[in-house]
């Protein structure tokens, strides 16, 4: 993937050059007539079009913003409620993930959702143990996050 980025952007300095213009405008012709180039020779790089997993990187943003403001409403729906009505929990979730890295970033993107936190990982860093500030369902809950966060690490690693 950074080699096709930095192959991308020699062509754009490139066209640059031959235009003999280094204004925005001609960087930018360039870079797009070298992405369209790299997309047709895709099938001689090793890996995927890097294009594809900086789409994938732009989900797995999108999809963590979006939890992140569906679970500050619950949690802000919990502190307002005037009856105290949760079911706080630890539940187990077996993860499908590999390399240090990607459970990593799966920890940190459950803790960094409000309402949830990862109390411990296993020691086959198979089993990520969850605290959830109330949960109705733990197998709603897993599915959940096997399905958001799980699915789009996955896309962006591999």
């Amino acid at each position: 993937m950074a080699f096709q980025i930095l192959l991308n952007f020699f062509m754009a300095f490139l066209w640059m050059f031959f235009e003999s213009s280094f204004q925005l405008n001609t960087f930018l012709i360039g870079y797009l007539l070298g992405l369209l180039i790299i997309f047709i020779m895709r099938r001689f790089f090793p890996g995927r079009f890097y294009l594809a997993k900086v789409f994938a990187i732009i989900k797995l943003v999108l999809i963590f913003i979006r939890e992140l403001l569906l679970s500050n409403i619950a949690v802000l729906k919990v502190v307002l409620s005037p009856k105290l009505s949760i079911r706080p929990g630890i539940f187990a979730l077996q993860t499908e993930l590999r390399s240090d890295w990607e459970i990593t970033l799966l920890s940190h993107l459950i803790t960094l959702t409000p309402g949830t936190l990862v109390v411990k990982l296993s020691e086959d860093n198979k089993t990520l143990y969850i605290h959830a500030i109330d949960i109705e369902e733990v197998d709603d809950a897993i599915n959940s996050i096997k399905q958001s966060f799980e699915k789009a690490i996955m896309e962006v690693s591999r």
